[in-house]
């Protein structure tokens, strides 16, 4: 089964829904009914299992990128990044100490050309953020509400990276609601959370093109 890891201006990146090592990714562009599958990468071999895949456009290098998150077999973390101007992938030489964690597959996203992840470190919850341009890392610890996974959901929101959360209970009666969190200047601010009926909604899938 195939699966969509992003998109930008026309193009669709799909792989396996279950993601390995040698997992054939594809650059798509439905209009004109053509594909580029990404060269076999030299850096990697059977050691490693991939645990995230990204895709989008960088505005600050004009280039669309492919972004996978890896893990050793002995628990260590690697980040390859493919660019499509050069359609070849470059393995990321300097990993964070903090970033060398046990890592878990949740669905991140991509924006301006930065790939953002949820990483867990035992009893703390925060989002990676790593530049495919710059090549930097930044570590955003979560929310104080947020402490798991489930229910979470990461996306967009008028150009800014947001949070998803429903869990918590609604005051109103036969109601439920989404927390909703937003990354302005580094911090994150709580805005006025989704309230919505009881047998209505079944959680936060993300946020449209439009803001809704």
């Amino acid at each position: 089964h195939y699966v969509i890891y992003g998109s930008s201006n026309g193009l669709v990146c799909i792989s396996d829904e279950i993601l390995n090592f040698d997992s054939p990714i594809h650059i798509w562009n439905p209009s004109v009914r053509k594909f580029r599958t990404t060269p076999t990468s030299t850096n990697i071999n059977t050691k490693f299992s991939i645990v995230s895949l990204q895709f989008g456009f960088h505005p600050g290098v004009n280039d669309c990128k492919a972004v996978r998150v890896m893990r050793t077999n002995k628990g260590a973390v690697a980040i390859e990044v493919y660019s499509l101007r050069t359609d070849s992938w470059k393995m990321i030489e300097a990993i964070p100490p903090w970033l060398k964690c046990t890592w878990k597959h949740h669905k991140g996203t991509f924006f301006n050309g930065v790939a953002y992840n949820f990483i867990e470190k035992g009893p703390i919850f925060s989002v990676m953020s790593f530049d495919s341009g710059s090549e930097e890392f930044e570590e955003f610890i979560a929310p104080d509400a947020i402490f798991r996974p489930m229910e979470l959901c990461m996306d967009v929101y008028k150009e800014q990276l947001c949070l998803l959360l429903d869990f918590y209970p609604c005051e109103e009666e036969d109601m439920d609601k989404v927390d909703f969190w937003v990354l302005q200047e580094n911090r994150w601010k709580q805005l006025c959370p989704f309230v919505y009926p009881s047998d209505y909604y079944d959680g936060a899938i993300g946020i449209s093109i439009d803001n809704k």
